[in-house]
């Protein structure tokens, strides 16, 4: 399975939101600036993202987008699936009665592991760790480039 740049810029535009959760609304050109993301591409992202509350607009001289729940509240299988689609490698996993194999076909016990492994770590991280897990990074390279 390969994410789609849909769910990679998603995922990267909802992190940077999470790292400026309570500064208030957030205009999608300065996400774009800092994810180095086309604003127009990133404006294509907002409405299913808002279609399921993870996302609110705000109009007007003040206005932006911003969480629509708290980072902690939200997990990066959330906003995957809203982008790509359910976490399955292979429709006979989501729908047995796709394939007339699917009840005793080994394979499907693979791709339905493997799914699973990923849906539980995509839903063992929230945009709260992730823009902490950021910052720390930042940080770091930010570190291990000083020079005297």
């Amino acid at each position: 399975m390969k994410l789609s740049t849909k769910g990679r810029y998603g995922v990267r535009m909802m992190i940077d939101l999470a790292a400026h959760y309570g500064e208030g609304p957030v205009l999608l050109r300065d996400i774009a600036k800092r994810e180095e993301i086309s604003e127009k591409y990133l404006s294509n992202l907002v409405n299913p993202l808002k279609a399921i509350g993870l996302l609110e607009a705000t109009r007007g001289i003040h206005g932006g987008y911003v969480l629509g729940k708290a980072p902690a509240e939200i997990t990066m299988k959330e906003i995957i699936e809203v982008l790509e689609g359910p976490l399955c490698l292979v429709d006979c996993v989501e729908k047995p009665v796709a394939c007339n194999r699917a009840s005793f076909c080994i394979a499907r016990d693979l791709w339905s592991e493997a799914a699973e492994g990923m849906s539980r770590i995509f839903r063992k991280y929230t945009l709260a760790d992730m823009a902490v897990r950021q910052k720390e990074k930042r940080e770091n390279l930010t570190l291990d480039n000083y020079t005297i």
